[in-house]
């Protein structure tokens, strides 16, 4: 078990990097009303440290108010509240509901109805999060913005670095590549380093309210997991249908809108020819679903927009030198070899092996091939270059 108690400073560099007390460190912490944020609270409380609680409400609470395993909605502002009030901290609520649906829902909804797939939790981390919530912790005169994100921070020989989480079934490092070197330099990750496990027994250490509260699943804003709703209510009328299209021509049916589908999905289809059918491309100006066999999923590069870099040197160097990478494209999978390049003045990805079904609008993500776990950045993907040239056609 981590020790959690405040103990005399006796000089040199704090747990958090600073060189001064505890007690002369101011910390923000970011309090979703979940077990993970609750805990970093508890425990740099426990340890001496100036802590102020800051939660976020980012959407309408009273909608949200009976959607369990959200975040940042009304019974989760009501726990982090609490939180606070046991161990001892302030504790503010900042309405950002306005920013959050401009920063977030809206690109959302934008990036669907382009044929994309979105990832909103990457965008509230980028931008809500580590921009707007970050300005706040250095206007409250903050030493750093805690967080309480499965992912570490570390101090290398070029500055801060970050790297995927000891536990890896819970490294979030997928959602966390845009971190920016600036924001890196004073967020501070301080469950990175430990098991879900344990940050569960500090939970009963500590006897947090929260304790046996379960984890978040859904996108908060999403209820039931439906994203075609939740496109059509932020923009009406954005279900209009038209055509499922195979590779070859051939017009199989009709759709009821392409923000209900999306790359390598196979179910829901309603169409039959005889053999499994995959959508391999949305053509969402002419409103068509492309379908076709598995191996038309097959992808051999990507082509990268928004890349943020975090190796040492310049990216213009990494990939003019072809440096060979780990490249993760969803959370799930793990990552696969590949090396950077350029495809004019774009970045580009080329895996060693074809990687399957890669949707535009989604992440991708490098990682140091020496070790696996430093992130060297990443990128939104803006086009996936096929292995079979028939998409090309399609």
């Amino acid at each position: 078990m981590t020790d959690t108690k405040a103990a005399a400073w006796t000089g040199g560099v704090n747990s958090l990097g600073f060189a001064k007390s505890p007690a002369d460190t101011r910390v923000v912490a970011a309090m979703s009303g979940g077990v993970d944020s609750s805990v970093v609270a508890a425990m740099l409380k426990a340890e001496g440290y100036d802590v102020i609680g800051i939660t976020l409400q980012l959407y309408d609470h009273g909608a949200a108010i009976e959607k369990k395993g959200a975040c940042c909605a009304g019974q989760d502002i009501h726990d982090a509240r609490n939180v606070a009030d046991q161990i001892g901290i302030p504790h503010y609520v900042l309405d950002y509901e306005s920013r959050f649906r401009e920063q977030v829902m809206e690109d959302f909804a934008d990036t669907y109805l382009a044929g994309s797939t979105p990832i909103p939790c990457i965008r509230c981390n980028q931008t809500v999060k580590f921009s707007d919530l970050l300005r706040t912790a250095k206007e409250l005169g903050a030493d750093c913005l805690a967080t309480g994100h499965y992912i570490r921070r570390t101090d290398g020989d070029a500055g801060p670095e970050l790297h995927r989480a000891a536990d890896a079934s819970r490294d979030q490092s997928y959602f966390l590549f845009a971190t920016t070197r600036e924001q890196l330099d004073y967020i501070r990750f301080p469950l990175g380093g430990l098991p879900k496990t344990e940050v569960r027994e500090l939970a009963d250490q500590f006897n947090l309210p929260v304790a046996a509260k379960p984890d978040s699943q859904d996108i908060c804003f999403v209820p039931e997991g439906s994203y075609a709703k939740v496109v059509e209510k932020l923009r009406p009328g954005s279900g209009r249908g038209g055509e499922i299209v195979h590779l070859d021509g051939r017009v199989l049916g009709q759709h009821e809108g392409v923000i209900h589908y999306t790359i390598g999905q196979r179910r829901g289809l309603n169409v039959a020819v005889g053999e499994p059918l995959f959508v391999v491309k949305i053509d969402a100006p002419n409103r068509r679903v492309v379908v076709g066999p598995r191996e038309a999923l097959m992808t051999s590069g990507l082509l990268l927009e928004e890349l943020n870099w975090l190796g040492a040197g310049s990216l213009e160097a990494a990939a003019d030198a072809g440096a060979p990478v780990l490249v993760r494209v969803r959370s799930t999978r793990p990552p696969v070899p590949g090396r950077l390049g350029w495809q004019g003045d774009i970045p580009v990805i080329w895996f060693d092996e074809p990687e399957e079904g890669v949707a535009r609008g989604q992440a991708a993500v490098l990682y140091d091939p020496t070790g696996g776990t430093q992130i060297l950045g990443g990128g939104f993907i803006l086009k996936a270059i096929p292995a079979d040239e028939r998409v090309v056609a399609a």
